[in-house]
């Protein structure tokens, strides 16, 4: 079938992203929390199949269409496997007593007035160290969330500032995917880039700091003893109760500072998980299993915390949700809405609308923060459309390359401002794999979180202003110097 190609205009590239967030809104109100398990991700198919319709308008055959959309699923398909693996992991992870200890401890030992600062700070350290966002979050942030419930502080609010804490320790993190991926595509030096964008994160983090600093100082200061006590007994009552189960997380960072890849690092982690299930808590596992074998009732508790859901029994009602996981099975919402995710973007990017739309915004560019500016509302859009932070470096990377050099711009100016709107902004997108990963990871949903992650928000924001008053805003001199300024 022959079809002559036609231009493409804004007004029709615009027409399945505005359908989408009409249907997501409509989805928003009529079904609320429950929109991820299922209206959600129809309604992305829906708004694909209208780019599939101007796809084929301007030329396109459903062989293209198709390639399109298994190539953008590939490059999800690790994202996802990721998630069915932390899914596991928070299982073993919850029978082994790994995550009752640390909120055990954990309200032994941090303040109620600090805990959302410190849940920022403890974070940032270990997404440092570990270079991974997600495997903070779905660990240390998982029993973070376990001690702010304990301590009756407001869900989405503990999930922002364990967001917040881990992707700044991402952001500037050398063993980071996204550190490396943004000086690449600016092609600068990891070092060079890290420093400079000290300039942007350190303000941005200061000031997320002081934000959940007053919030916790000024809401946060009523908290009953006594029902931290009753947290507590109830965690010793049922679990085993040591210092000997932080060997997990350790090891797991230890395998993650070696620089082995995220799937088998967290695969590690779920299997250490279930030896030290099995070692340190074998009243649970009989409790979570009908055999009187020890031998068969270990392999029937582990193998269900790994693949579906389990919830430790305790006397006191109010923290069953605190001892109860998913495990793979409750990841799979998210990955249907990623996977429906990227069959919206691998059709947008086939039939031109994503290209079209970019080139549009370039020609706003006239100064350094009008580029710097259109570079962010870049990122933020591919991060809406194309469903993937990467995608949102590469592309945007790529394009505004050569802007940046006929700006007289150094190109760390391009590599940070890609970190600082690309990589930070995709967990505030619902079905982006960040968003829908960390909403998955947390049992939260990313509308209720996302203005509470107020890093992410932050980082953009200041990396406009310091564009637009010319702060720390390096070029290139006409002799080829540099201008550190």
């Amino acid at each position: 079938m022959n079809l002559q190609k036609k231009s493409l205009s804004l007004g029709e590239a615009l027409i399945p992203i505005v359908l989408l967030i009409i249907l997501l809104s409509v989805n928003a109100i009529v079904f609320g929390d429950n929109a991820i398990s299922g209206a959600n991700q129809f309604s992305l198919l829906i708004a694909a199949a209208v780019g599939g319709i101007i796809a084929i308008r301007h030329g396109k055959v459903w062989e293209d269409i198709q390639k399109g959309f298994v190539k953008s699923i590939g490059t999800a398909m690790p994202s996802m496997l990721i998630l069915l693996l932390i899914g596991s992991l928070a299982g073993t992870w919850m029978i082994s007593g790994v995550v009752p200890a640390m909120i055990y401890y954990g309200l032994e030992f941090l303040n109620p007035k600090l805990f959302l600062m410190l849940s920022v700070i403890i974070c940032a350290i270990v997404s440092v160290v570990s270079g991974s966002s997600w495997s903070t979050i779905a660990t240390i942030g998982v029993a973070l969330l376990g001690i702010g419930n304990a301590m009756e502080i407001n869900p989405a609010l503990v999930a922002g500032a364990i967001i917040s804490g881990a992707y700044f320790g991402d952001k500037i993190s050398p063993l980071s995917d996204t550190t490396n991926l943004a000086p690449a595509m600016a092609n600068v030096d990891l070092f060079v880039h890290i420093r400079y964008m000290m300039y942007t994160t350190i303000p941005s983090i200061l000031i997320t700091l002081v934000i959940f600093l007053v919030i916790g100082l000024t809401k946060h200061g009523e908290i009953d003893p006594e029902s931290i006590r009753q947290v507590q007994s109830a965690i010793k009552d049922n679990f085993t109760i040591t210092p000997w189960l932080f060997l997990v997380p350790v090891l797991l960072f230890v395998i993650i500072s070696k620089k082995v890849p995220a799937l088998p690092a967290i695969f590690a982690g779920t299997l250490i998980g279930g030896i030290f299930a099995i070692i340190f808590q074998p009243q649970i596992i009989f409790q979570l299993s009908e055999s009187t074998s020890f031998i068969q009732a270990s392999y029937d508790t582990v193998m269900k915390s790994i693949f579906t859901n389990i919830s430790v029994p305790v006397e006191n009602e109010n923290i069953q949700d605190l001892l109860s996981t998913g495990g793979m099975k409750g990841m799979l919402n998210t990955i249907w809405l990623i996977l429906t995710a990227m069959v919206f973007s691998g059709i947008l990017e086939t039939a031109g609308i994503l290209k079209k739309i970019t080139e549009t915004m370039l020609k706003a560019v006239h100064s350094t923060g009008s580029l710097v500016t259109t570079t962010a509302i870049s990122c933020g859009f591919l991060n809406l459309t194309a469903s993937d932070q990467y995608i949102s470096i590469v592309v945007t990377g790529r394009m505004f390359a050569k802007s940046y050099k006929d700006q007289n711009l150094k190109p760390e100016v391009l590599s940070r401002t890609l970190e600082d709107s690309g990589t930070v902004t995709s967990v505030l997108v619902p079905w982006n794999t960040c968003g829908a990963a960390q909403a998955g990871a947390l049992g939260i949903a990313t509308a209720a979180f996302a203005p509470f992650c107020f890093f992410n928000i932050i980082s953009p924001i200041v990396t406009i202003t310091m564009a637009y008053f010319n702060i720390k805003i390096r070029r290139i001199s006409d002799q080829g110097t540099v201008n550190n300024e």
